[in-house]
């Protein structure tokens, strides 16, 4: 936890969690705790995943957990972090990324294979928010909008920051942390979680709830985590992510690998290990981190299995024979519908092995890319075909591997 509000010592039950979790055990009910998603994009990695484990914790605890599909806000997007208007989303893209979202939180899962508890009765509920922001009239918006003042979105941060250089806000993008707040007058939350740049819309839900009469909720915000890089957070746009539906060897080669002072971070928030317990070595710390993580994802056995393959890849120069890994235990990357001949640095962007052509020409140049465990050293060097490529493996750096079939 990075952070609870409010957190005062009196009694109050409105003013202390403890006091509010006592009164709810008094009175044989579950709190309900919320946390909003919105559907922006199609994949949730391991920095997403500390809110969903904590928020885990609490249906363990018998407690409920409310977890808010923003199917109407995504169309609108959340200003925060960004530094310019976010584009919009029509609802068909919203509700496909949607599907993917609950799918990879565990939807049809025993609940120890998920990272939520989507079978025990009275344990979740998933809301869209457009059940109750889609039907609101004029009249309900004016007065949302009259809850707020200019003064207090331009205290936030992004929005002072863009309002300061002159960067574009559009008036739409104010409503968004009003709506965001109104989900917790919807589904009458006695706790919001986020991460440490939710606050000022976290708190919004207070004002919210105060305003419509309810017992305004408790904000337990949850630290950012560092990205690969261990220096940024864990984005997506960085390209320093480890995606929940990665395969086990992908994921354990990228947190074997991770820099040594964002280790114990790691361990803190994505496992549930004894960190007394490890040993002191750094490097075994890493590594027992890298196998619990991929075993939480994947099971114990096939975290073993990438472990031992990881190891393999590295001392048979990722080429795949004699002591290396069985070729079904390498992801394979297709190579059909390119269109050969075709030069290095575009056959990395065209497998999605960077992020673009330009990226891979540099990697390349830098020396972090190898074929069958020769290094590439000419970014144009040319493929006449599929055959020339097909079953041998691809490697960037020390963590993404890509076995090539035709």
């Amino acid at each position: 936890m990075a952070d609870l509000f409010p957190a005062g010592r009196e009694p109050d039950p409105d003013q202390r969690l403890e006091a509010r979790l006592a009164e709810a055990e008094r009175q044989g009910r579950p709190l309900r705790v919320k946390l909003g998603i919105d559907p922006t994009g199609s994949d949730i990695h391991l920095g997403h995943s500390l809110l969903f484990r904590k928020l885990r914790a609490f249906q363990n605890a018998g407690h409920t957990a409310v977890l808010i599909i923003g199917d109407f806000t995504a169309r609108i997007g959340d200003p925060t972090g960004k530094s310019s208007t976010r584009v919009q989303l029509n609802a068909a893209a919203v509700e496909a990324n949607a599907a993917t979202y609950l799918a990879q939180l565990g939807q049809g899962q025993p609940p120890e294979r998920s990272l939520l508890d989507f079978e025990t009765p009275g344990r979740l509920e998933v809301r869209r928010n457009s059940e109750w922001l889609a039907g609101l009239a004029l009249p309900q918006v004016i007065e949302l909008l009259g809850i707020s003042t200019v003064g207090q979105m331009l205290a936030k941060e992004d929005f002072a920051n863009r309002y300061g250089s002159g960067t574009p806000i559009s008036l739409h993008e104010f409503l968004y942390p009003l709506l965001q707040g109104y989900d917790s007058v919807a589904v009458a939350a006695d706790l919001e979680l986020g991460g440490t740049d939710q606050k000022f819309n976290v708190a919004m839900g207070r004002d919210m709830q105060r305003h419509f009469g309810q017992r305004p909720q408790f904000g337990l915000l949850l630290p950012i985590l560092p990205g690969l890089d261990g220096v940024q957070k864990m984005s997506k746009s960085l390209g320093n992510t480890v995606g929940l539906m990665e395969d086990p060897l992908s994921m354990y080669s990228k947190l074997e690998k991770v820099p040594d002072a964002v280790v114990e971070d790691y361990l803190t928030l994505l496992t549930d290990l004894d960190t007394a317990a490890l040993p002191a070595n750094p490097r075994e710390r890493q590594k027992a981190m890298a196998l619990e993580v991929t075993a939480s994802r994947h099971g114990r056995e096939a975290a073993l299995q990438a472990q031992a393959d990881a190891a393999a890849l590295v001392t048979a120069g990722a080429g795949g024979t004699g002591d290396g890994p069985q070729a079904d235990s390498v992801p394979e990357a297709s190579l059909a519908g390119l269109a050969f001949p075709l030069k290095a640095f575009y056959l990395l962007s065209a497998l999605k092995v960077c992020a673009s052509s330009s990226e891979g020409r540099r990697q390349i140049q830098g020396g972090g890319v190898k074929l069958d465990g020769e290094k590439l050293s000419d970014p144009n060097q040319e493929f006449a075909s599929a055959a020339e490529l097909a079953g041998k493996v691809l490697q960037l750096g020390k963590k993404t591997f890509r076995r090539l079939v035709a």
